[in-house]
């Protein structure tokens, strides 16, 4: 176990850790902040993203000679989304409660290109069953723009067209062959359930703690979201692209990325659809 912690925290997860503390304190002395308070906030930041890429890891190592393997992470790395989604529809606020899980269809895309071009498979990657994915990525990003150019009282047909296409995209997925795994296995099967709760509620509270940062730093909210938020929010995808891309599983971690994008849809239609249940719609 040990050795897996070890092998599981690498050169990028530092760099990203230092430039995330440089940022928050950078921007504190700029803008006048509290530069401790924004050196602590730094740290639980960065505390929150060990958690996730020790989680995503932990569920890869658990998972990796079972067939499916990206279909399954694309689905778990979707946690944090999903509390999201949750808190939206509690404050009654639909377009906020899809937000999250929609913006993300265009970050995925972004984060398996760069993950690619970093563990140096970018050529490799970007031939592996290419058809499906660009069509995947283009429509589950063009139904994402979709939902915001309609009127509100007008997205229960979003439903039904976003439902039918994304369900044809899961079905038409390529299947992923199963890997006999010959090394020796560290990490027990069951330990992937405590790996799944400790993504979701990192996932949860990474959002919170980074705009507690943004308030110490007192760095604009727009630079805070250009620079930070959208890449910060996507660090489950990311981390789990980087696993897959090591292990040269191209296929599993295109799937990672297009199944959360589908799991995205899903998401935004489930909170549609329980908001009209809950208020009715209003025409």
């Amino acid at each position: 176990m040990k050795q897996f912690l070890v092998n599981s925290v690498g050169r990028l997860d530092m760099i990203c850790w230092i430039l995330v503390i440089t940022f928050f304190c950078g921007c504190s002395l700029i803008f006048n902040g509290n530069f401790n308070q924004s050196f602590i906030a730094a740290g639980g930041v960065v505390l929150v993203m060990i958690l996730i890429g020790l989680s995503i890891e932990v569920i890869i190592e658990t998972l990796k000679d079972v067939r499916g393997l990206g279909t399954i992470t694309g689905f778990i790395t979707n946690g944090p989304e999903l509390v999201c989604l949750i808190v939206g529809l509690l404050v009654g606020d639909v377009l906020f409660a899809a937000s999250t899980p929609l913006g993300s269809n265009f970050m995925n895309p972004i984060l398996l290109i760069t993950a690619a071009l970093v563990c140096r498979v970018f050529l490799k990657t970007l031939k592996t069953n290419w058809r499906y994915s660009l069509t995947c990525i283009l429509l589950t990003a063009g139904l994402a723009v979709s939902f915001y150019a309609v009127p509100i009282h007008y997205h229960m047909f979003w439903v039904v067209i976003a439902l039918a296409v994304s369900g044809v995209l899961f079905i038409k997925r390529p299947p992923e062959e199963a890997e006999e795994s010959m090394e020796e296995e560290f990490i027990a099967k069951w330990s992937m359930i405590p790996a799944i709760v400790v993504l979701i509620f990192a996932g949860y509270f990474l959002d919170p703690v980074v705009s507690f940062a943004s308030q110490q730093c007192h760095a604009p909210k727009g630079v805070i979201g250009f620079f930070v938020l959208a890449t910060l929010s996507s660090w489950p995808e990311f981390k789990c692209c980087l696993a897959l891309l090591n292990r040269r599983k191209y296929l599993a971690a295109i799937l990672n990325i297009t199944v959360s994008n589908i799991t995205n849809i899903w998401l935004a239609i489930a909170g549609v659809a329980t908001y009209f249940f809950m208020t009715g719609p209003k025409i």
